[in-house]
């Protein structure tokens, strides 16, 4: 199936089944990171509670960011409110690249996660390629 004013990739001749396989595994892959990483953050184990004063932020900042996330995560997982939970967690992970710029750590580890959440939310929601992708030809 193509999709009219879409970029032409592979994922338009992948099967569906072949879809909901990648992107059921693409899911929990991102659920597993985050649902750990908020876990860690809320329960102020000794290791984020380290990471976080690093970072200069309170136990409290730390426990509101796990639960962002855990928002995050929920928004994307369900596919009525998937755009807006990839949205959501691309912002966070902004911040997070921001972050570790600020405090010169490497970037690899947001970046990779930030790509990983654009790819499942291709394969899932092709219509927001045609948006991100859309043009006229009275565009410049």
């Amino acid at each position: 199936m193509q999709i009219k004013g879409c970029i032409p990739l592979k994922i338009n001749n992948m099967s569906k089944k072949t879809k909901n396989i990648i992107v059921t595994l693409l899911l929990a892959l991102i659920a597993i990171i985050f649902l750990g990483s908020a876990i860690g953050k809320i329960s102020g184990s000794e290791q984020m509670m380290k990471m976080a004063t690093g970072f200069g932020f309170s136990e409290m900042d730390f426990k509101v960011l796990g639960l962002i996330e855990i928002v995050g995560i929920a928004l994307f997982i369900f596919p009525r409110t998937g755009v807006l939970g990839a949205l959501l967690l691309t912002a966070y992970m902004g911040g997070g690249i921001a972050t570790h710029l600020q405090h010169g750590q490497t970037i690899l580890i947001p970046v990779l996660i930030e790509c990983l959440i654009w790819i499942t939310a291709a394969i899932r929601f092709p219509e927001l390629l045609v948006q991100l992708t859309y043009r006229t030809d009275k565009a410049l």
